[in-house]
């Protein structure tokens, strides 16, 4: 497999970085990694409602026991770097999409917008579901759509970086 020098940079986001986004991030790192794909993955939020607080428990415990390891600390979307420090930036919904969609301000930051559902296709949804107020079964539906997320994801990026 061909290993770019330069890294490919990915941002997830959804409402408040402290569920969808932050398991994103650490699933898309787990597959990326085991694919030897040179890859820097953050989350964000398009709040700043929980900036500075881990991961909701109930999400870091469930990835836990399927191997992964959420350990990043929710902080906002910004604005003025994000757009120019990743290469894609994948919202978690339609309200994160436009959300995002509405704040570049340049046709090339618009294009980084990749929204979730060109990666999830064929799940029967079209967006990562708030597992926030719901019960376990939430958490891991989650989980279960970024692991075909990151699946399509790599794939993806396997084939641009090969280009690049």
């Amino acid at each position: 497999m061909h290993i770019s020098s330069t890294p490919f940079r990915v941002l997830f986001v959804c409402l408040g970085n402290i569920c969808r986004s932050p398991a994103a991030e650490a699933i898309f790192r787990a597959f990326a990694d085991k694919e030897g794909l040179h890859v820097i993955v953050d989350s964000a939020g398009t709040s700043g409602w929980h900036e500075g607080e881990k991961a909701d428990p109930r999400m870091r415990a469930h990835a836990r026991r399927l191997g992964y390891e959420i350990t990043s600390i929710s902080r906002p979307f910004k604005r003025s770097s994000d757009f120019d420090q990743f290469d894609l930036i994948v919202p978690m919904d339609d309200s994160n999409y436009y959300d995002l969609k509405e704040q570049a301000s340049t046709i090339a930051e618009a294009d980084k917008i990749v929204h979730i559902s060109d990666y999830i296709s064929g799940s029967g949804y079209s967006y990562i579901p708030d597992p926030y107020y719901g019960g376990e079964e939430g958490f891991m539906l989650v989980i279960n759509l970024l692991e075909k997320a990151s699946v399509n994801l790599v794939a993806d990026l396997s084939k641009r970086m090969v280009k690049d």
